[in-house]
């Protein structure tokens, strides 16, 4: 039997996991997510968060970069390779409510968080919101550490090439400032926007 490419590679139980409390599209604010894998299938843990954000209400996924293979950064020595991408969503929830989704998406795909920057089967971070600027114990925002990850900027540019980091500048300016060196475009395989 062949597989149906339009099929979501989300399993039944991973949707069940996740809650979708019913919100609408009404003055949507823009919001970007990076994402990240390491452990297991990283393209199709990778797509099935794209798919997962795409189906909570209030956000829309209007984006999705080139996937990047990346190295490690911090963490244990001898990790495996990331695979790296980035969101552009248009979302009605506020900041910690997305953040509320991302971390249930992650705990879906069976992320575990015992060592600081070591192995996961899924990161799934806010890098910026449309208009805030914020300090709170569970999210800064913007990502306080973005402008200095290439792994981070790299996608972001892809997506979004006039993109500007708030308080820091244009992504391809703090780019080109921190390098591409350990992040390497894979033109072999490809995230896609949910249909």
């Amino acid at each position: 039997m062949t597989p149906d490419p339009t099929a979501s590679p989300v399993p039944a139980e991973i949707k069940a996991a996740v809650d979708s409390a019913d919100t609408t599209l009404h003055n949507p604010r823009r919001a970007v997510i990076a994402l990240g894998s390491n452990l297991g299938n990283r393209l199709e843990t990778l797509q099935g968060a794209v798919d997962l954000l795409e189906d909570t209400p209030g956000v829309r996924v209007k984006a999705v970069s080139a996937v990047f293979e990346t190295d490690g950064v911090g963490g244990p020595e001898g990790q495996p390779s990331y695979l790296n991408a980035v969101l552009v969503l248009k979302t009605t929830l506020p900041p910690l409510s997305l953040l509320e989704r991302a971390n249930a998406i992650e705990d879906a795909f069976g992320r575990v968080r015992e060592v600081r920057w070591g192995p996961r089967t899924l990161d799934v971070d806010i890098v910026a919101y449309e208009g805030v600027e914020q300090d709170v114990p569970d999210l800064v925002l913007p990502h306080p550490r973005a402008h200095e990850r290439g792994f981070v900027l790299a996608p972001w540019f892809d997506a979004e090439p006039e993109a500007e980091l708030p308080g820091r500048g244009r992504v391809a300016e703090l780019l080109a400032v921190v390098g591409e060196e350990g992040v390497r475009r894979r033109e072999d395989i490809a995230l896609h926007l949910p249909r």
